[in-house]
């Protein structure tokens, strides 16, 4: 089957794009309003071509049927500060009207056995094309700073070692997978402090925007 993939593709790209745009104006309303914003930053891709085929060979998914059988061919990631962070994430997705939840994986109260954390969600969502809606089904992450810096190395080492990681490095990753988790669960515990830092920083910096220059 020849494919035509930039066609293919640029409705998983609009999904993306607007998916991104939506996510983050969470953030600007919690500013906007002096709350505590449980989004810190918002990423999404679509996956490479390269990568598509080889998941595609190695699910043995037929091309033809990749906008059914593969969740991720359009991917968000979001990320948030605190763990408590990710279930209000979860639930703002879940109350949206225009996309439709499918699935959720909880990988933070079952992690892989990696050491992977993340929470995803599969989300079907509608975008307008020239011939009409498309339902693009998106692969949403959410997970904490902490939790995918250790989800970056891994996918590195992954990258690597070709899925093959040597078992010393393996036992590491897992060390340092629970090292991550403890960070997460100690930076819990001073949330209101940190936060509370935080807006202070956030009111100086304003002031000292709303300073004339010419009267220093």
């Amino acid at each position: 089957m020849v494919m035509d993939w930039e066609l293919f593709l640029t409705p998983y790209k609009q999904a993306v794009d607007e998916l991104k745009i939506k996510l983050r104006g969470y953030r600007e309303q919690y500013e906007k309003t002096a709350q505590h914003s449980p989004i810190e930053f918002v990423t999404g891709r679509v996956k490479p071509v390269p990568s598509i085929l080889d998941k595609a060979r190695r699910k043995n998914i037929p091309l033809s049927e990749l906008d059914t059988k593969m969740q991720d061919l359009a991917g968000i990631r979001v990320m948030c500060q605190f763990v408590d962070d990710i279930k209000t994430v979860i639930d703002l997705i879940r109350n949206r009207t225009d996309l439709e939840v499918v699935e959720e994986r909880d990988y933070i109260t079952q992690k892989k056995e990696s050491g992977y954390r993340s929470y995803h969600m599969v989300v079907r969502y509608p975008v307008q094309t020239i011939v009409g809606e498309r339902k693009i089904l998106v692969e949403i992450q959410i997970r904490t700073l902490a939790m995918n810096f250790w989800a970056t190395i891994e996918h590195s080492l992954n990258y690597k070692y070709e899925g093959r990681i040597p078992k010393a490095i393996k036992d590491r990753l897992q060390r340092a997978s629970e090292a991550a988790f403890l960070l997460d669960e100690e930076m819990s515990k001073i949330r209101e402090e940190i936060q509370e830092a935080q807006k202070h920083f956030t009111y100086k910096k304003v002031e000292d925007l709303d300073i004339d220059p010419f009267q220093r």
